[in-house]
């Protein structure tokens, strides 16, 4: 499965052979000068555990996770496959979906960053 080209707005920052793949939105935006580089909303692929303890990373798994992140501990979608295939159509999915402005970025946060997310939504074109 190819994921180009993709959505407006999205590239790939990294990608493995048969492993994981790391797609990021507007990387010149979210460079540290103008927004924090933290803030780069950015898709994961991977077939990597994902508990949090030291070395479960490098733990490999029979699921593939797709994952969208606005910022580290800020989850703004997260779904489960059997293959990489199908982890790599529903990543593609979710980067049309973002880039569409179908993604609930909002609803993410339990104390919203106003400025952050207003810029979100003027990269994008949402009014709401």
């Amino acid at each position: 499965m190819s994921l180009e080209p993709l959505p407006d707005g999205w590239e790939i920052w990294n990608r493995e052979r048969e492993g994981r793949v790391i797609l990021a939105f507007r990387p010149d935006v979210f460079d540290s000068r103008t927004f924090p580089a933290a803030c780069l909303p950015t898709i994961y692929v991977t077939n990597r555990s994902q508990r949090r303890r030291p070395e479960s990373s490098h733990v490999v798994t029979d699921t593939w996770t797709v994952r969208l992140f606005l910022e580290p501990d800020v989850d703004a979608a997260v779904e489960r496959h059997e293959d990489r295939e199908a982890a790599l159509a529903a990543a593609r999915s979710l980067a049309e979906g973002f880039a569409a402005g179908k993604v609930d970025y909002r609803g993410a946060y339990q104390s919203p960053r106003e400025e952050y997310l207003a810029k979100l939504d003027d990269l994008i074109g949402r009014d709401d």
